[in-house]
């Protein structure tokens, strides 16, 4: 009888102490899986958890690869660095504590984070020429990760997901733009080598803020960016009022759909549900999509977003640096490589009449009357411009992208990725005599009432496709822009009015939806700007 009870509370101690009494085995988060890649000539961290106080050793089967250990803290949480010679592969990782981790098929490469909304999400599937180009998306040197939407309110350390080799069947599904882009950097020499594997970590979602992309405590920090929170505020104060609101839109849309039915037609927009916190809440994206990226070992961040902070420009020439310098700050890893494509003309009248169940407000009825020839998309425009201040920052222009200005998908995300593959090839990997941008503004000086435009990036000179120059205005002490002729003068562009004898400001395509024409001889085209400093034009937009 005895050992019978010294056996049932053996059994009881099991049942009621299981984590207590048996240790916790080594893990990985979703980072670390099979046919990873891993930054090369690099210092990488590697991560994960095991029992507290366990000691942890990572082995890695590359040449002169040195074994690394760690101890797990407290917490369980333990990290590490390993030594990464140049690029190569297949190689194998033993992580190996209580329980042993191999991951096999880890190839050594290049590491790039691709991130932004809805046009950096946009699947190969989805865009020009898909069937041809999915088909042909066959390269088991680039391997995708991707992260799942997550809106958190506290930085999370782990995400669901693992690295797959690049096939049809993969790549269908993932960043259009990213794709483009490492199969150009993959497909070209890069540091005296080809065939280099590449790395892409996707982490997007449409229709996001640059805010919900950055840290909490840089918003706060930035009395720009006040607004920023105390909408988030008004916002989950209002959250009883909103759900009546949402109720009513349902039953509105329920009797529409109805309807729509019974003619056989299109249904209006559901009403979404409003959430206290959502993906556009500040820090969102940081904590959720972000956060669980770090310290990750990479070269460079390629971005698209822009769309979503349409009427804050002024704003976002400070929110978007901050970004930046937020995520190179988290990292530790100096002014890493940071290309960024700027935001491509639409209309936006179209898409705010699209949002048939959004509140009446006077502000979005006067982008819906301005339309084409609102500037909120020349301001974004503007400040992504301005941003190339930014150290080691690059700007892909999309002006000649759009086959249809009132689709805000671009479905040519061929040369999207070829144009921020140009930056990195140049300005990361060192490509010489490469020209990487397309003519961006410099400086003006006034002769005899006209005004003579001085350009960088020229390349092999400028040049007007399909006929004349177009999209130029000029306007003089009265602030009213005319349109003007533009002709080119070498490496520079001489602008004039009748209209406008004595000119204090041009501006080029700046505006909504404009269809410009200036480039350089090598095919990349201008960006859009003003020479002039006048207040912003747009309506304030709550954030």
């Amino acid at each position: 009888m005895k050992i019978r009870g010294h056996y049932y509370l053996w059994i009881l101690g099991i049942i009621l102490f299981p984590v207590t009494s048996i240790p916790a085995q080594v893990r990985l988060p979703a980072l670390f899986t099979d046919h990873m890649v891993l930054q090369q000539g690099d210092n990488v961290a590697i991560w994960g958890w095991a029992h507290p106080g366990e000691n942890v050793i990572v082995t890695p089967s590359w040449p002169l690869g040195e074994p690394a250990g760690a101890v797990a803290g407290e917490d369980g949480k333990w990290l590490l660095y390993v030594k990464t010679p140049s690029a190569g592969g297949p190689y194998t990782l033993s992580v190996k504590a209580s329980n042993e981790i191999t991951l096999n098929d880890v190839l050594i490469g290049e590491v790039w984070i691709c991130s932004g909304q809805s046009n950096m999400e946009m699947a190969l599937m989805w865009c020009e020429n898909a069937e041809t180009e999915t088909a042909q998306a066959d390269f088991p040197r680039i391997r995708m990760i991707t992260v799942p939407h997550n809106a958190a309110r506290t930085p999370q350390d782990d995400f669901s997901g693992q690295w797959r080799i690049c096939t049809p069947e993969i790549a269908k599904d993932f960043s259009a733009a990213a794709y483009n882009f490492a199969r150009n950097l993959h497909q070209h020499t890069l540091e005296g080598r080809s065939d280099i594997p590449i790395g892409l970590i996707g982490t997007y979602w449409g229709g996001t803020m640059a805010e919900a992309w950055t840290r909490h405590e840089v918003l706060e920090s930035n009395p720009a960016f006040a607004s920023i929170l105390q909408a988030q505020k008004d916002h989950e104060q209002n959250m009883p009022q909103l759900l009546v609101q949402y109720e009513e839109a349902l039953k509105q849309w329920e009797i529409q759909a109805a309807k729509a039915k019974e003619e056989g037609t299109n249904p209006p927009w559901k009403p979404e549900k409003p959430l206290p916190f959502h993906q556009n809440s500040p820090s969102a994206l940081y904590n959720g999509m972000l956060a669980p990226l770090i310290p990750y070992a990479f070269r460079g961040v390629i971005w698209y977003q822009g769309e979503s902070n349409f009427g804050r420009g002024i704003q976002y020439r400070s929110l978007f640096p901050a970004m930046v310098a937020n995520w190179r700050d988290n990292w530790g890893r100096g002014e890493f490589p940071f290309y960024y494509v700027q935001i491509a003309p639409h209309p936006y009248h179209t898409w705010w009449d699209a949002l048939t169940n959004f509140p009446a407000d006077p502000q979005f009825e006067q982008i819906r009357q301005a339309g084409p020839r609102g500037v909120g998309i020349a301001e974004v425009q503007e400040a992504q411009r301005l941003s190339l201040d930014v150290p080691n920052t690059g700007m892909a222009v999309t002006t000649d992208i759009v086959h249809d200005l009132e689709d805000i998908h671009p479905r040519n995300k061929l040369d999207v990725g070829k144009r921020l593959a140009l930056w990195a090839r140049a300005k990361t990997y060192g490509e010489k005599n490469l020209v990487y941008s397309g003519p961006l503004y410099d400086h003006m000086i006034i002769e005899c009432g006209k005004v003579r435009i001085y350009f960088t990036h020229t390349g092999s000179g400028l040049v007007a496709r399909d006929g004349e120059l177009k999209e130029f205005t000029l306007a003089g002490q009265d602030r009213v822009f005319y349109p003007a002729s533009a002709v080119i003068e070498g490496d520079t562009i001489v602008v004039s009015s009748p209209d406008v004898p004595n000119p204090l400001s041009v501006r080029f395509a700046f505006r909504n939806a404009p269809e410009p024409n200036l480039f350089n001889a090598e095919g990349l085209p201008a960006s859009p700007f003003r020479s002039d400093e006048w207040p912003a034009e747009t309506c304030k937009l709550a954030p």
